[in-house]
């Protein structure tokens, strides 16, 4: 004959089992926004870059409203809130800053204010995802 299976041993394991998915879950989606950060690399050649960019002296020039962050952490998202790096395999996004606006993937306007950036033209939004 099989023993006879205790309820209250089951529900244990269970119950473990169940915190340490949440638990796996939990890292998982942190690991997800960490990987958001809008980490950026500035190149010194063009074919090393992933997108050209052009700096705009006018806001309503720019397709992206650029606020250059101090902290990594406060770089969230694709929202033009950007932190440098410095070296190339630290970034998400390596930028080559172009010379003339008709060369540039994306034109960008540098903000003193965090609270300006953001995208203008969402159509060009997909080019630093």
């Amino acid at each position: 004959m099989s023993p006879i299976p205790n309820p209250s041993t089951s529900r244990k394991s269970s119950a473990g089992n169940m915190k340490r998915l949440v638990l796996i879950l939990v890292i998982a989606l942190l690991g997800c926004f960490a990987g958001k950060a809008q980490t950026v690399y500035s190149c010194k050649y063009k074919s090393d870059a992933d997108v050209k960019v052009y700096v705009a002296q006018y806001k309503s020039d720019a397709d992206l409203v650029v606020y250059k962050c101090n902290y990594k952490s406060d770089a969230q998202g694709n929202k033009g809130l950007w932190y440098f790096v410095d070296y190339k395999s630290d970034a998400k996004k390596k930028i080559y800053f172009v010379d003339y606006k008709s060369d540039a993937d994306i034109v960008i306007y540098f903000s003193t204010y965090k609270s300006d950036a953001g995208w203008r033209n969402n159509s060009k939004r997909y080019k630093m995802e």
